[in-house]
């Protein structure tokens, strides 16, 4: 991965995760002061809100990791699982949490269910991104076996030579 690659993306991850802190402050504070208007149920999609910003920023601290590990070359490494571990779990975080507005929408989508089915299928759709990178998780497994191995290798050719 070259210098431009990693300093746009972590200038990207670095936005977002501004964003989602300052939108995670002013709903915090829209918690504190504004009462319920009764149109809407505001408190339960504010936490809901709140919650789902939580898990997009522990993707974003993980993915930023992942990306230091790249620049170093270290992502073949046991500790990378850790990072890809905490995007999948984020994801999945995310996925529970787009359930939880959907079923908090969904009374008031009695005229229209079709709303609510597609909400729900928005839900699946992203659990099926967690099984994406679950997938890559796999990839990434067999890489550091191979990377062991070919380590080992090279110390038997080392010792032979």
């Amino acid at each position: 991965m070259g210098k431009l690659t990693v300093r746009a993306l972590r200038a990207v991850l670095a936005v977002v995760l501004a964003g989602t802190v300052f939108v995670q402050a002013g709903l915090v504070w829209a918690l504190a002061t504004d009462p319920e208007d009764g149109s809407l149920p505001l408190t339960p999609l504010r936490l809901v809100t709140i919650l789902g910003m939580a898990s997009a920023q522990v993707a974003l601290v993980c993915i930023w990791r992942l990306v230091a590990m790249v620049r170093r070359g270290t992502v073949f490494s046991p500790t990378a699982f850790r990072y890809v571990n905490g995007v999948i779990g984020s994801i999945v975080a995310a996925a529970l949490v787009w359930f939880a507005v959907t079923a908090i929408n969904a009374p008031g989508q009695r005229e229209d269910p079709g709303v609510t089915v597609i909400m729900a299928g928005i839900g699946v759709a992203i659990l099926g991104v967690a099984l994406v990178v679950l997938v890559l998780r796999m990839l990434l497994t067999q890489a550091v076996a191979r990377d062991v191995e070919a380590t080992q290798l090279q110390a038997e050719l080392d010792e032979v030579i």
